[in-house]
């Protein structure tokens, strides 16, 4: 449960601390005091989204931090799995920080965390109930979550639903597979002309850039063969003699001869002797591609011909000669898998049918199970309506079947009788809010004990409601919070009253600058605020009745 809240610089709060305990706190206060800025604080250190223009006038940036104990066995192990399990002492520290540019992090027992994570987090810690989740009653989509979630059902929607997606997938699949014989016939035309064309043209991985460099050396053959006349003659000589290898052979003879005499040049001679043989083996080279250069004049048309064939293939089928030839081994594939997709097609569609029975059987224990919880929820959702002076108010679960779907085969919706002799109709159609409040309330009044976590936050339940419902509603509040933390904003005093642990927000303005606080109230505390709340003003009247109020609760 939420020990500690800590928040700073969040509109109104520049900085106040919230020890809530278990059992029902309330927190009261004038309007606009800031009691909506504590529950805007939790819902931002749960990831909710929040705004940056709550960040208080001034300030960088605001920060709000929770401490939560005494988890819960499955809460801790759904904590493992998300990487953030509380330390060996069993407390989880969350801390979140909003910058006033609209930056911020988030931190899990010291470890970053993102606000998707964070969000995943607080809704395994806290169940806030606010105004917006009144309004889920009004979706009949989500009604089946609640039936579920109380009847334990889950595995059983679980279970369905993974079989749902085995069948949908199969099906697409069958779908994707069966085509039509105009279309069929379209395709296998087009796929033998491009497996035709591609293998008609012998593709060799590299070819086209071989091709480009014969293409680059006929391009420029005469410039080549000159400037290769003029080496081989600087390397052989020519008519008139010179060149390299002849005089370097007389250079190589002349230093043998002085060797002969002189030991320290034999070295020297062996040297340019390697030199004169590396020039010769150059010279033969030189003569061997002088031989070749020589082609044909169409040799150059059929190089850019081949280019231009590869070009239209690449432009195609791929980025180069290895793409087309696997593009051709992808088409002859899917040439193949068409040409037997019949055969296929029978295939999927006996295990399409198979899935389809598995997924039925699932959906029909589901549906069986819902028609089951549906009456035991509506007979205790009323049980708690009656108790929140709503006892001519009948709610009923209309299990209605449908068409197979991604959420079974029936669709759930609330209704309610407002009256008795009158047919139930949608909650949409005859709720005020008042009565939303204490519907949901009843639903969260029976689900509290399948509902696996320990802090549950309403805000606003008290709205529509007065006298002798508000006490109903206060008292239920009360008795939820037996073995759990329950905090309530509320504006009533008989909700107020039934407090374990009450905590006033107060507003001060100091030097043109409004502060709030949250300070825990004592006995007397509680009486005075509550004489406020019954009057305006504690007055003796007041004062007595906030007493005898609270005097009631202790005696309930």
């Amino acid at each position: 449960m939420l020990t500690s809240l800590h928040i700073e610089n969040i509109a109104v709060i520049e900085r106040a601390e919230v020890e809530p305990q278990a059992g029902l706190n309330v927190l009261t206060g004038e309007t606009g005091a800031g009691k909506s800025m504590v529950i805007d604080a939790i819902n931002a250190v749960l990831g909710e989204r929040i705004s940056r223009d709550v960040v208080r006038t001034g300030s960088s940036e605001a920060k709000v931090t929770a401490l939560f104990s005494s988890i819960s066995p499955r809460t801790c192990a759904a904590l493992e799995e998300l990487g953030y399990p509380p330390d060996e002492d069993g407390m989880l520290l969350i801390q979140r920080t909003i910058s006033a540019e609209g930056k911020g992090s988030c931190r899990i027992n010291g470890q970053p965390a993102t606000v998707a994570v964070l969000r995943s987090v607080g809704r395994l810690l806290v169940n806030i109930h606010g105004q917006h989740e009144n309004q889920a009653l009004l979706a009949p989509e989500k009604h089946v979550d609640y039936l579920e979630r109380l009847c334990g059902l889950l595995p059983l929607h679980e279970e369905f639903s993974a079989a749902y997606r085995d069948y949908t997938a199969l099906r697409r699949q069958l779908e994707q597979t069966v085509m039509d014989d105009g279309e069929k016939a379209r395709r296998l035309d087009i796929l033998r002309f491009q497996i035709e064309e591609i293998e008609a043209a012998s593709l060799r991985p590299g070819e086209e850039e071989e091709l480009k460099n014969q293409r680059e050396l006929y391009r420029n053959a005469e410039k080549i063969a000159v400037s290769l006349a003029a080496a081989k003659e600087l390397l052989s000589g020519g008519e008139e003699g010179g060149g390299a290898i002849p005089l370097l052979s007389q250079a190589s003879g002349e230093l043998r001869d002085a060797g002969r005499y002189v030991e320290e040049l034999a070295g020297l001679s062996g040297r340019v002797e390697s030199l004169l043989y590396e020039l010769e083996e150059c010279g033969s080279d030189l003569r061997d591609f002088l031989s070749h250069l020589e082609f044909e004049p169409g040799e150059l048309e059929r190089v850019e011909e081949r280019l231009a064939e590869i070009h239209r293939l690449t432009a195609k089928y791929g980025p180069d000669e290895s793409a087309v030839l696997d593009y051709m081994e992808r088409a002859r594939q899917e040439l193949e898998s068409i040409e037997m997709s019949d055969e296929l097609a029978a295939r999927l569609e006996a295990d399409c049918e198979r899935a389809r029975d598995v997924t039925m059987q699932a959906a029909q224990r589901l549906s069986d199970a819902r028609k089951s919880a549906a009456a035991d929820f509506a007979r205790r959702v009323g049980e708690e309506l009656s108790f929140l002076d709503m006892p001519g108010v009948r709610l009923e679960v209309l299990v209605e079947p449908v068409e197979l779907y991604a959420g079974g085969i029936d669709r759930i919706e609330f209704q309610i009788a407002a009256n008795p002799g009158e047919p139930p109709k949608p909650i949409a159609k005859i709720a005020s809010g008042g009565e939303l409040s204490r519907i949901m309330l009843a639903i969260k009044s029976v689900m509290a004990d399948a509902d696996d976590i320990d802090t549950l936050i309403f805000d606003e339940i008290d709205t529509g409601i007065s006298g002798r419902a508000a006490q109903k509603v206060g008292y239920k509040l009360r008795q939820i919070g037996k073995g759990r933390q329950v905090i309530c904003v509320t504006h009533l005093a008989q909700i107020a009253a039934q407090a374990h642990y009450h905590f006033l927000i107060a507003k001060t303005v100091r030097d043109s600058r409004t502060y709030t606080q949250v300070l825990p109230l004592d006995q007397a505390g509680r009486e005075k605020e509550l004489a406020r709340i019954i009057g305006g003003e504690p007055t003796p009247a007041a004062m007595e009745a906030a007493r005898e109020m609270l005097a009631r609760t202790e005696n309930g």
